[in-house]
């Protein structure tokens, strides 16, 4: 309160002075005795003293005002072979902002530093960078970093061109890089639509960077300043690139452009971000539906008269938006002439900086602009559709939410269902926004809200795999060595047949175990489309090969058990049963990398999930879950058959425990345990993922207990191996352990050896 009397006290003086109160002189530091200038500039009503003792204005005005001349000065670096000051410099840079050093200056975090241009004592001085060491960075950042500073008239090029010939990660401190270009393009007045390829192709390089290095960048705000400044030049150049000429952007295999016309419509695209530039007025077009599938190029227009269930209803509906009709004349009268829809199938860009987060997107996120309308409040409901990644799971609560360049949020929004379990279980979400930016459908992560702890859920099932997976593969080693050893067990031919199963599920578990740890994933960049493709197809090969090996085994075991009479091999069967397995699963194989090769990438990586290059959509229906669930299930009806004739043939009480041991045996040996693969796959439940991870995980180890340590000649050889036993008994032929347990279930005389 005397505050403000002082205040209306000195304004009175002022005014019945008669004369002009003097403005505040920048350059007379002894005015800093009242106010210590933009430090306290919330208190603009503060009246200060000048020199001659005189009551002057606030100097608030004059916060902004003037220019810091470019220096140069000294920096401490940390370097392999100690510390050195360096010459650096800092550019002529406007009161209050920051400049960008020359040469780029990280901290302990790997973000850049920069130097504020400030006022002190009256005059326009820098930041104090004394007490600072500087980290040195690498030559991509540097490169980076200095067009930052220059900002050439061609630095978007020169950017892009950099970041396409580069194999190196970026670093937080080349997003934060990046967004400073980014906003010095959009703050020059002139609009240049043959930069667009460009921006497209720099964005796509900065989605696919690891969820690690986006959340630091997050920290320094420099995702929400990249999407905010991408997404801003080109809602003002849609007018522009409506009329180009076709000539004026370059396909390459980061970036597709697509015109199209004769509909009024433009499509920019690369693997991860699509941009629609859409006339309405040329050919009534309102929206645009994406398809999934692993076909990235697969997409729809739609029109004014569409209708919502009818849109929802299609098939393999990812993403989709349209204006009705009645929607649009409206909008016509408010402005609008042209819509802009970019589609991300990342939320890369979209970094929540809480170390909670309560919801997570689980599908594309559409950003919706309309250039000409001032009033983002729309004057009725928009529809957009988003495919539910986990319709099934319906113990999270879903619904529709937009960036507020913070958060995930959901007012002014409706979902289908009502935002509730009846939403989330739904494969298609249609939502109603009444106001314009990014949306996506979220799901609830919250153990509270979830009522499941789905992160230790997830680590158990980690553990579980990783020590079924380790057990499987010393099992396997155990295998090969024992082959190796004794030359009598290698030479029978079912050890022949049993080394081929062992070496393509040791390949495959080895494989595997590597690719699972996270640290190795994330170094997989979705940009690397050739080497994502050749690592999913890897997995996916050896994956078939084994089953190929579990059916070759079943048919012979078919052979051994049922119909045993009259059963001849042809003379090289092993060699042409290894052809077959090893060459067959080059097929689908094959044809999903030449027919589908974006289905191994995957459609949406959220921040806590690494990268895993695998087969989806028809890629993973056809070309993996329709040859092993055949396989699996011509096997299980096999292992049902062998283990009834063998019963009702050989039924004796105190053989109970002998045809006990040959089901598990055979349970292990041709693959059943992925029926509960499958049934995880198609959400029958998550018991069946703990099923799967416990029994399918020790395949290898399972083989090795039935073929080395329960059979008594590999026992006695191993014994009299390790005790240097010269007996010839431990020479003799090595029996298969379904041979032992023939013989006990068996009256007859005959010893087949064969698997």
């Amino acid at each position: 309160m005397l505050l403000f009397l002082w205040w209306i006290a000195g304004y009175i003086i002022l005014v019945s002075g008669g004369t002009n109160p003097p403005l505040y002189a920048l350059d007379q530091p002894n005015v800093a005795r009242c106010l210590d200038y933009c430090h306290l500039k919330n208190l603009r009503f503060l009246l200060c003293v000048d020199a001659d003792g005189q009551l002057s204005h606030n100097p608030y005005k004059d916060c902004n005002r003037g220019f810091c001349k470019a220096e140069d000065f000294e920096l401490e670096y940390e370097t392999d072979e100690g510390k050195e000051k360096r010459i650096n410099r800092v550019e002529k840079t406007r009161v209050g902002q920051k400049a960008n050093l020359r040469d780029l200056c990280l901290n302990e975090r790997g973000i850049s530093i920069r130097r504020r241009c400030q006022i002190r004592n009256g005059n326009r001085v820098w930041q104090s960078l004394d007490h600072v060491t500087c980290r040195s960075a690498p030559e991509l950042s540097s490169s980076i970093n200095l067009l930052a500073v220059k900002s050439p008239p061609d630095m978007i090029s020169q950017l892009s061109n950099l970041l396409t010939q580069t194999q190196e990660k970026l670093a937080a401190a080349d997003v934060f890089s990046i967004s400073e270009i980014f906003d010095s393009l959009v703050k020059k007045p002139e609009r240049n639509a043959a930069v667009v390829g460009d921006l497209m192709k720099i964005c796509q390089k900065v989605m696919s960077t690891d969820n690690e290095t986006l959340r630091v960048s997050a920290d320094a705000n420099a995702t929400n300043a990249l999407l905010s400044n991408f997404e801003d030049y080109l809602d003002e150049l849609s007018p522009t690139i409506l009329k180009l000429n076709t000539t004026i952007f370059a396909n390459s295999t980061e970036f597709t452009f697509h015109p199209l016309f004769d509909m009024g419509v433009i499509v920019l695209k690369t693997s991860e971000l699509r941009v629609f530039f859409i006339d309405p007025e040329v050919r009534n077009v309102s929206g645009i539906v994406n398809f999934s599938g692993g076909n990235m190029s697969h997409f729809e227009m739609l029109h004014l008269s569409d209708n919502e269930e009818d849109i929802r209803a299609m098939k393999n509906l990812e993403s989709a938006v349209f204006i009705p009709e009645k929607l649009w004349t409206q909008l016509k009268r408010k402005g609008a002439s042209y819509l802009v829809f970019k589609v991300y199938t990342r939320d890369s860009l979209f970094v929540e900086t809480e170390e909670e987060i309560k919801r997570r997107p689980t599908s594309n996120v559409i950003s919706i602009t309309i250039p000409g309308l001032n009033d983002t409040k729309l004057p009725g409901k928009l529809p957009f559709f988003l495919r539910n990644a986990k319709a099934n799971e319906t113990q999270f609560e879903g619904g529709c939410g937009y960036w507020n360049y913070e958060t995930w949020l959901s007012d002014g929004i409706s979902t289908s269902g009502g935002g509730s379990l009846e939403a989330s279980s739904h494969p298609v979400i249609l939502c109603h926004a009444d106001h314009l930016t990014q949306f996506t459908f979220l799901l609830g992560v919250s153990k509270m809200q979830a009522g499941l702890d789905t992160n230790e859920d997830d680590h158990s099932l980690d553990v579980i795999t990783n020590v079924g997976l380790t057990l499987s593969l010393l099992g396997l080693l155990m295998i090969f060595i024992t082959a190796a050893v004794f030359k009598s067990f290698r030479t029978l031919a079912s050890t022949k047949i049993l080394l081929n199963l062992c070496a393509a599920l040791g390949l495959q578990l080895l494989f595997f175990l590597i690719l699972s740890q996270s640290h190795l994933l994330e170094q997989l960049e979705q940009s690397e489309s050739e080497r994502c493709t050749l690592v999913g197809a890897v997995m996916q090969y050896l994956l078939l090969v084994v089953f190929s090996w579990m059916f070759i085994i079943g048919f012979l075991q078919y052979q051994r058990y049922v119909r045993v009479i009259g059963v001849n091999h042809p003379r090289h069967y092993i060699l042409m049963s290894a052809v077959a397995a090893w060459t067959l699963p080059l097929i689908p194989t094959l044809l999903v990398v030449f027919l589908e090769p974006g289905s191994y990438r995957p459609n949406n990586s959220s921040m806590d999930y690494p990268i895993l290059c695998y087969p989806s959509g028809y890629g993973l229906s056809l070309g993996v879950i329709l040859p092993i669930g055949l396989i699996t299930v011509a096997n299980a009806i096999l292992v049902g058959y062998i283990s009834w004739s063998v019963y009702t043939a050989l039924f004796k009480r105190d053989l109970i425990f002998k045809q006990l041991g040959l089901f598990v045996l055979l349970f292990f040996l041709l693959g059943i345990t992925w029926i509960f693969g499958l049934c995880t796959y198609f959400d029958f439940g998550r018991i069946f993922a703990y099923l799967f991870c416990l029994t399918a995980t020790l395949q290898g180890f399972v083989l090795f207990l039935y073929f080395i340590v329960f059979n008594k000649e590999n026992q006695r050889a191993w014994l009299g191996l390790c005790c240097n036993s010269s007996k010839k008994r431990n020479q003799q032929t090595i029996q298969m352990p379904t041979d032992s347990i023939l013989q006990g279930l068996s009256h007859s005389s005959t010893n087949s050896t064969s698997i």
